[in-house]
């Protein structure tokens, strides 16, 4: 709609100081003709747009007038974007909405609204299982404003030896895995992840904190949670899945934890099969049938055989 459009020609105005029509027709998806029309639109209508010629031209607003037509306070654009912003569920439109949002802020307020769209990642998968409800522990709400603010932060923390400790913490993001938020904070010894749950005190500090540039908390979860799976999964099973449903289906219960190693002429994989136990493997698989041919070790294949044989006594028989 046209209004929609002169509001963020006006707002593109504000945020950039001075622009082209070209420049304005891209950053808009309009053609550079519509652009300009705009543009005078506005300047008939007693906004103080005006244009200049020459190399560095282009139009600005008079006097570098500067209008908040957003209506936020620095807080509620932090709020905002706290709710709106966690980058692994937001949809490509809202992450362009929040794109376009940002720059129409006033300077002052961009910087934070950026940090704070990408504190928060959700991540509803529990380790190894399908999505729970995640719990709200003590001190989340003092951490979000600790990432927003940029503050360095004093925790005492307990350890799963429930060993008590004090630490001065960078904090970069949180994360809902599952029932469970974690911690994303940069530390003397380097980057950590702490359980929200284990955080026994807590006190924002004066000092800003430390956020490495270019610091991606949605790329920075996958990798920890590859490094925690591959750590819980110590046990691995090698198999020929016969065909790329199967392979799919599978997928579907282990998520990462399947690697293909090998595509054969007959269309089947040779996969590796990662898990906590060899039950577990065997588990995973055992709903397959045939369809899954799991080679070594040996264990996955005796649970195997022992699951069909109760399954053979139990459901074979006639009742």
């Amino acid at each position: 709609m046209r209004a929609d459009r002169l509001v963020a020609t006006l707002l593109v105005l504000q945020a950039r100081g001075t622009v082209t029509a070209a420049e304005m027709a891209a950053e808009l998806e309009v053609s550079e003709r519509t652009a300009r029309r705009d543009l005078d639109a506005l300047s008939a209508a007693g906004i103080p747009v005006y244009s200049q010629q020459g190399r560095n031209g282009g139009w600005s607003l008079l006097g570098g007038s500067r209008t908040d037509l957003t209506g936020l306070t620095s807080d509620e654009a932090r709020a905002l974007f706290l709710v709106a912003g966690p980058s692994s569920t937001a949809t490509p439109e809202v992450k362009q909405a929040l794109r376009k949002l940002t720059r129409a802020l006033p300077e002052t307020f961009r910087a934070d609204a950026e940090v704070a769209a990408e504190a928060i990642v959700i991540d509803t998968a529990t380790w190894g299982r399908h999505a729970a409800a995640a719990t709200r522990p003590a001190y989340l709400a003092e951490l979000q404003q600790a990432i927003v603010s940029v503050r360095q932060t004093r925790i005492e923390y307990r350890d799963r030896d429930q060993m008590v400790s004090t630490r001065i913490i960078h904090p970069l993001g949180l994360v809902s895995k599952g029932t469970t938020w974690y911690l994303v904070a940069g530390t003397d010894a380097g980057q950590r992840t702490f359980r929200v749950d284990r955080i026994v005190s807590l006190e924002m500090l004066s000092e800003r904190a430390n956020r490495p540039a270019g610091f991606d908390l949605d790329h920075e979860w996958q990798a920890i949670a590859e490094r925690v799976d591959d750590l819980r999964s110590t046990v691995t099973a090698t198999a020929i899945i016969r065909s790329g449903r199967a392979l799919s289906g599978l997928r579907t219960f282990t998520g990462a934890r399947v690697r293909v190693v090998e595509r054969r002429a007959d269309g089947s994989f040779l996969v590796e099969i990662k898990g906590t136990t060899t039950y577990q493997i065997a588990g995973q698989v055992a709903g397959f049938g045939l369809a899954i041919d799991v080679l070594e070790p040996p264990e996955v294949r005796e649970h195997l055989a022992e699951l069909g044989r109760e399954l053979t006594s139990h459901y074979g028989r006639e009742r």
